[in-house]
């Protein structure tokens, strides 16, 4: 009986110190599955970058070269009115790209802008540093964006992947018309 009451004691504090081993978080807010849902967007955006040949940038580090004056130009991809209109990063100028991924352009897609309105946005200077951004992470127009700058050929674009919410999340200004 002595045996059996040491093999039940022995497993029970095994199992509590398991138990207490691993943050309660763990199984009450669904921490390894928000993981998933974080390593798939991580994964989306790093192949969209690779596939789009550009690099990204942060917000703070946006604000740093803008507190700078570095020597750059900002688009925002999102659409006029529902977006730019109300709110956009400082000095950032309004071209719209779509969603889904834009292999051949479509002025149907770009609110009747060509690629020549584009590069003409973009300047002469294929060496100027060229950000590109839109809402959010999971948003693509800044993708379409940055892919179509590197295609008309400059060479320092960068995609601001968190675009106005992380902008707004790292309570910096925006600018409104």
């Amino acid at each position: 009986m002595k045996s059996l009451k040491r093999v039940v004691v022995s497993m029970v504090t095994g199992l509590l110190v398991c138990l207490f081993a691993m943050p309660a978080h763990a199984f009450l807010d669904g921490k390894f599955k928000k993981e998933v849902e974080k390593e798939i967007g991580a994964v989306k955006l790093v192949r969209e970058v690779v596939r789009g040949g550009y690099d990204v940038v942060t917000a703070a580090e946006l604000k740093q070269w803008m507190d700078e004056k570095k020597d750059m130009v900002i688009v925002d991809t999102m659409p006029y009115k529902a977006s730019y209109k109300k709110g956009h990063v400082p000095g950032a100028f309004q071209l719209l790209f779509p969603i889904p991924e834009m292999l051949e352009w479509q002025t149907g897609e770009t609110a009747g802008k060509t690629k020549a309105d584009f590069e003409s946005l973009l300047g002469p200077d294929k060496n100027k540093v060229i950000v590109i951004y839109c809402g959010f992470v999971k948003c693509t127009r800044s993708h379409n964006g940055a892919l179509w700058a590197k295609k008309l050929g400059y060479k320092n674009v960068y995609r601001f992947a968190g675009g106005v919410f992380a902008w707004k999340g790292a309570n910096y200004k925006l600018e409104a018309e």
